[in-house]
Parts: structure tokens; C-alpha cells; sequence
């Protein structure tokens, strides 16, 4: 060995850094986790919600002629009361089956009981009877003011600001709406009644779905939805013995197939994605994802009630279109 090698006795490997984890409380909005909702404000939809709300739109727009047939047959307090019941069972049988928690902490029992009043309760009765008193097609046009009541409660209690991206949605998805409606001012000054129940509907669905965010219940999306149909229905269903007497006539089998569609697509299928889309985007931008839906629910009833479509319906599906690219489309980074 060399008499002047000295050995380096402070070498010392790299030492990994340390990450540091959050955990935030359950209740907390901010917490990223699968019990809660997401907190980061999407200016757009995330890509992963892409395929749910086309089915969303599919599965809803076609829903409006089958609630007009299904309504032509059965009582309205029946008629949803049969749906949110096979709803809120399918659905927690399915979280119960895949092993996702069910009981929420007993501190969000309060939140979870109002926004199911808003999500479910106002929302179903109001448009059931608004359903009765104006055309299929027509009403899902009304029912979807519902973006802009949501834009414009989001910014006092959520904080959301308007962006311009966002109110150019807005503007052109509202600006399709009252495309479609300028042919029906006389339908609708003919039942003024039956317009306000539907906007009336479209209002508590926007209040319900901005408390959800303001106010996120710690459950997977699944369970959820099911305590919301649950707790929802129950005054619907409550309201079915009362008024109606539980009276149920022999059905046609279009009225049967219409009701079996609402049961299982309208109130299984697409209230989960629902939830699904609120917990992962901003309640503005989830909202105006659902634009093209009383596009579908037009030309579906169209298809399916013999409606005739015009120029307008030509224009107002171009519209909502543009209205939705405003929330897929991702805005430019900007040049530094």
C-alpha cells in the first residue's frame, strides 16, 4: 500500500429525499382520494370523462321520449317512484357486490340528506309534471338551462370564476337553446305552468350539483349515488301512496319498455356517470358537458314520437357543438 494513500472514512452514499405526504381530513375538499371529490378546477373536461358523458348524453337525451310514453301510462309519483326505488337498490347492491364502502361518516349524513332533495327529489317531481304539460323535446331544451343556473351559482359559492372560455360556452350553448325554443314561444305561452316546473327542475338540479361540490360526501361515486336515489326517493315514493294510492294500470309494452329504460339506463347507469363526471371536473364544466343531451332528447323524439326537425334543430345541435368544444378543447399555452 502507498504511505501516502489515505482511506476516505466520510464517504457516504446518497441519501434518497424524503417525499412528503398530506393527509388531509376526510371532510376536507382538497383531499385527492377515491372517497371524495376532486379539487383541482378543470378549465376543460379531463380526457378520462371523454366516453362517460357520451354515453351520459345517449343514455339521457333518449330518455326524454321515454318518459313521455312512460307518463302517458303511469302516475307521476309512481311512475318515479318505481325508478328512484330500483335505482337506489340496483346501484348499492352493485357498491355492496364490489366491496366499496357504504355508510358515510355520521357527520356528512346532513349534506348527503339536502343535495339529494336538489339532486333528486325537486328535479324528479318538477319535471314529471312539467313533462305532462309540454312536449318531449321542448322540455329537455329547458330542462338544460341547467349550465347556465350552475355558472352563475358556482361563482358565489364555489369561487369559480367565469372565465371567457366559459361564458362563450355559456353564450353558445344558451344561445342553441333559445334557437330551438324561438319555433315553441306559443307552446309555451299556451302551458307558462308547465315551463316554469321544467326551469324550476332545472334549478334544483344546478343547486344540487353545486353543493355537491361545495359540501363532498367521503364515499367511492357508486355508494353514493345510491344513498342519493335513497334518500331522494323517499318522499317520492312517500308521495306515491299518498296521491296516487299505489294504483297501477295494466301497461302497454311501449309504456313497459320506456319504464324499464328509465329503471335501468336513465336511473342505474346514467346517475352513476353523473356523479362520476361532477367528481372529477368542476361543476361549471361538467355542466356544460351535458349540452348536447336536449340535442339528442330532440331528435330522439323526433325519431321515436314523429316529430319533424327543421333548420333550427340543424343550427342549435351546430351550436351546442361549439358550446361543448369549449370544455374538450384545451386552451394554448400561452408563449413565453
Amino acid at each position: 500500500m502507498p504511505r501516502n494513500f489515505q482511506p476516505t472514512l466520510n464517504h457516504r452514499a446518497p441519501v434518497p429525499a424524503i417525499r412528503r405526504v398530506y393527509y388531509a381530513p376526510p371532510d376536507d375538499p382538497h383531499r385527492h382520494d377515491p372517497y371524495s371529490p376532486m379539487s383541482a378546477e378543470h378549465h376543460t373536461l379531463p380526457r378520462s370523462t371523454w366516453v362517460l358523458m357520451i354515453m351520459l348524453t345517449l343514455g339521457w337525451g333518449f330518455n326524454w321520449p321515454m318518459m313521455k310514453l312512460a307518463l302517458a301510462a303511469i302516475p307521476v309519483w309512481t311512475f318515479r317512484g318505481l325508478c328512484v326505488a330500483a335505482g337506489a337498490t340496483g346501484i348499492l347492491l352493485i357498491a355492496g357486490a364490489n366491496g366499496h364502502r357504504l355508510l358515510p361518516p355520521r357527520e356528512h349524513w346532513p349534506r348527503l340528506f339536502v343535495t339529494s332533495l336538489f339532486n333528486v327529489t325537486g328535479w324528479n317531481i318538477l319535471i314529471s309534471y312539467g313533462l305532462t304539460m309540454l312536449p318531449a323535446g321542448r322540455s329537455a331544451i329547458l330542462a338544460y338551462t341547467m349550465p347556465l343556473w350552475v355558472a352563475l351559482l358556482s361563482v358565489p359559492v364555489l369561487k369559480e370564476p367565469l372565465t371567457s372560455r366559459r361564458l362563450l360556452g355559456l353564450a353558445l350553448g344558451m344561445g342553441g337553446m333559445l334557437l330551438l325554443m324561438s319555433n315553441e314561444l306559443a307552446v309555451l305561452r299556451a302551458a307558462p305552468v308547465g315551463a316554469l316546473l321544467v326551469v324550476a327542475a332545472a334549478m334544483s338540479w344546478a343547486l344540487g350539483t353545486v353543493l355537491i361540490k361545495r359540501f363532498p360526501t367521503a364515499l367511492p361515486t357508486t355508494s353514493f349515488t345510491g344513498w342519493q336515489l335513497l334518500l331522494g326517493g323517499l318522499p317520492i315514493v312517500l308521495g306515491a301512496l299518498l296521491f296516487d294510492g299505489g294504483k297501477l294500470q295494466p301497461l302497454s309494452w311501449q309504456a313497459t319498455v320506456a319504464l324499464a329504460y328509465n329503471m335501468i339506463v336513465a336511473f342505474i347507469l346514467c346517475h352513476w356517470i353523473w356523479f362520476e363526471v361532477v367528481r372529477r371536473a368542476s361543476a361549471t364544466v361538467s355542466s356544460l358537458g351535458t349540452l348536447s343531451i336536449p340535442v339528442v332528447g330532440v331528435f330522439s323524439s323526433i325519431l321515436v314520437l314523429g316529430e319533424r326537425p327543421d333548420w333550427r334543430e340543424y343550427a342549435a345541435l351546430a351550436l351546442v357543438l361549439a358550446a361543448i368544444a369549449t370544455v374538450l378543447v384545451p386552451a394554448g399555452r400561452r408563449r413565453t
